[in-house]
């Protein structure tokens, strides 16, 4: 475990002295957590964009696995700043550019057989718009002869209304960097070496981006493709920066109001832990036991997705983050207000938090060591079933202490997230 993680596991497990127990500078320390999230974001997409300009000037195995390094190392600050998004119209409202799953990878580039030819609900679901420079897309013909920023944004991006036509952000990325993951919940494949997550995860060769050797077909295309994908998050992400400077309308709209500004906090945490988490990022994949439904389903990085959503969480309630240049920003604090109300409350929120903590600890140990998240939902995995669905568990206790926090502040009705898995399981399998 990195140093840095040490450290912000300390300060959590001491406290630190109490600071000011105002509204006002909470609410404005929150939108200083925010843009130092946003910024080390920003950062990990420059060096991802890096990467992948290297990895298309000279593909090699070297270079391609620099750029899945790359970015696995960008997910870690982002995936913390997903608290900022339920609460705060601004970021929800932009969020699909950049995180939008699960997709249909179909629409992008070639996929296995097993794939599939179409589907009842998507038909844009076998596109494959790398393999072809004119589409046929609603009954009208499509130049897809330059796959530019204006065609992955406005054209493809959710194309149809549909939600699974992703071409833009993180998982159209991870997509094309590591491929399909046929691997399903089954073994990893023979003679594959490293990590669990590197034995089991998709396996794209880096000659698909090769046109002197090319293995995939079109790989000049997939090559622009992927460059495109990334300008594109790096933009996306220097407007959340700027959205949360000192004249930014995220901002401004938190800070504007103290009350408000603390409704958005705690609905971002309630909702980030409840239905998005606990719901729909996990128990419906549990549930299902449903390898596609995992988040980064490609790389097989779910379990840092998840870890580090939680310690996002923990960022907003303690006031702290630790930036991937190893500088500590911390001030007043959501524990401070609850702490000056309630101190048994604060003693509860820390408590729960800590236990869920600890519960996405194992269960990113275990896909470390083990076995890898899909793994662990598999049907019939009773050990890995466990580790998963503790960390539900927990989750949604710890939404019940966010609820009791939302009542201690007097914040009145807060609408938290929800989801079918939790709240109505029977409608899932209608």
């Amino acid at each position: 475990m990195r140093k840095w993680m040490w450290a912000v596991m300390l300060a959590w497990a001491t406290g630190g002295a109490a600071l000011a127990a105002e509204p006002g500078p909470v609410v404005k320390h929150y939108a200083d957590l925010a843009l130092a999230g946003y910024e080390d974001a920003l950062d990990g997409a420059r060096a991802l964009q890096d990467s992948i300009d290297a990895l298309l000037a000279t593909p090699s195995a070297e270079t391609l696995k620099a750029a899945r390094d790359a970015w696995l190392a960008a997910r870690v600050s982002y995936q913390q700043t997903e608290v900022l998004r339920f609460g705060n119209p601004i970021v929800d409202d932009w969020e699909g550019r950049v995180n939008a799953w699960l997709l249909d990878e179909g629409m992008i580039d070639y996929v296995d057989e097993s794939y599939g030819t179409e589907s009842d609900v998507n038909t844009y679901y076998v596109v494959n718009v790398i393999a072809n420079k004119e589409l046929l897309l609603g009954g009208k013909r499509v130049d897809a002869g330059t796959l530019d920023a204006r065609l992955l944004r406005e054209v493809l991006h959710e194309a149809d209304g549909n939600e699974a036509n992703v071409a833009t952000g993180y998982h159209a990325i991870e997509f094309l960097l590591w491929g399909q993951d046929l691997n399903g919940t089954g073994p990893a494949p023979e003679g594959r070496k490293g990590t669990p997550r590197e034995r089991h995860a998709g396996n794209r060769p880096h000659t698909d981006f090769d046109a002197g050797q090319c293995s995939g077909g079109n790989c000049e295309r997939r090559a622009q493709f992927l460059k495109t994908a990334a300008d594109l998050l790096v933009a996306d992400l220097e407007e959340m920066v700027g959205n949360w400077k000192a004249q930014g309308a995220a901002r401004g709209e938190v800070i504007h109001d103290a009350r408000s500004g603390l409704t958005a906090m705690l609905t971002g945490m309630g909702s980030l832990s409840y239905g998005e988490l606990a719901g729909e990022r996990m128990k419906l994949g549990l549930m299902l036991h449903d390898p596609e439904e995992e988040h980064d389903c490609f790389s097989d990085n779910t379990h840092n997705s998840h870890y580090y959503n939680q310690v996002g969480i923990m960022n907003v309630y303690y006031g702290r983050y630790l930036r991937t240049d190893g500088k500590r920003l911390e001030g007043p604090s959501l524990s401070d207000l609850v702490k000056a109300r309630d101190v048994g409350l604060d003693e509860e929120m820390r408590r729960t938090l800590r236990i869920t903590y600890d519960a996405m600890t194992a269960m990113k140990q275990r896909a470390e060591t083990i076995e890898t998240y899909d793994q662990m939902i598999a049907q019939g995995n009773t050990e890995g079933n466990a580790v998963v669905q503790a960390a539900i568990d927990a989750l949604i206790v710890q939404t019940r202490s966010i609820e009791r926090v939302i009542a201690a502040l007097d914040l009145g009705a807060v609408e938290l997230e929800g989801s079918d898995s939790l709240d109505a399981p029977e409608a899932v399998f209608q």
